[in-house]
């Protein structure tokens, strides 16, 4: 069985899954509410069709609570929901005896959330888009006279997406060795309270979960106690490695696998 078929079986999962919708909800969420700012207070759309730096304005504005909360918050939950899927279903031995190698199952897991993860930002971006553009129609108002800076917002979300890497591998890491779902879902939310407390202490680049928001202060230019010479995004990566390469080994020794 090819890592191919693995990851088609593997997706098929999440179908109508909670973690599915989970990923529609939560990339629509934000920009449904500056949407509806927008609308409540369309006297101010004139001015908007004129700034000069919109879209920024406008990007800023929703990855605010996402960064900082909601982003951390849904990863964690939803790598959970869907690391433990064999759990709740009782399905690891049938899992198991499926002719494949046991790293294409662990890898084939892993990429299903990685995707997972690039639709949130994919659907996220639209609804940021469609919230800059739709109530200037609604109400007759000229669209934003700024072009849309493609290679900015590319640029950030590669960022945001590296720096949810470290949550994402840790997540899946305490999901796979424990069956209790409350497990993985305290520890990862222990550790974002932690991280954002952690958030004015010069070394909070340590904290795994807090580079999302280190990239949102980035974004809005916040003198935070960071040194500005670090490469946080360089620590998610590192943390991202350690993390997969313990959460391989560890599964792929487990004697009893689910």
């Amino acid at each position: 069985m090819t890592f191919i078929h693995s990851f088609q079986s593997e997706w098929l999962k999440t179908r109508r899954s909670l973690a599915a919708w989970l990923v529609i909800i939560g990339s629509f969420f934000i920009p449904a509410i500056m949407f509806a700012v927008r609308l409540v207070y369309h006297e101010k759309l004139e001015g908007d069709s004129i700034a000069p730096a919109f879209w920024e304005t406008l990007f800023g504005n929703c990855w605010q609570p996402m960064a900082v909360l909601l982003l951390p918050m849904g990863v964690i939950l939803s790598t959970s929901l869907i690391a433990q899927l064999e759990y709740r279903n009782n399905t690891w031995k049938q899992l198991h005896t499926t002719p494949q190698y046991f790293s294409i199952i662990f890898l084939a897991k892993f990429a299903v959330i990685l995707t997972m993860m690039l639709q949130f930002l994919v659907l996220f971006f639209i609804g940021i888009l469609l919230s800059g553009f739709v109530p200037h129609l609604l109400f007759g108002v000229a669209l934003p006279q700024e072009s849309i800076p493609w290679g900015y917002f590319m640029k950030q979300n590669a960022y945001f997406f590296i720096d949810c890497l470290p949550i994402i591998a840790l997540q899946y890491l305490i999901s796979l060795q424990f069956k209790n779902f409350l497990v993985p879902l305290g520890v990862g939310l222990g550790i974002m309270l932690a991280s954002l407390i952690s958030l004015e202490w010069k070394y909070c680049y340590w904290m795994p979960y807090t580079h999302c928001s280190l990239n949102f202060y980035a974004i809005k230019h916040i003198k935070g106690a960071i040194d500005p010479s670090v490469n946080y995004h360089a620590w998610a990566l590192g943390y991202f490695v350690l993390f997969m390469v313990i959460s391989f080994i560890l599964y792929i020794t487990q004697k009893q696998k689910g």
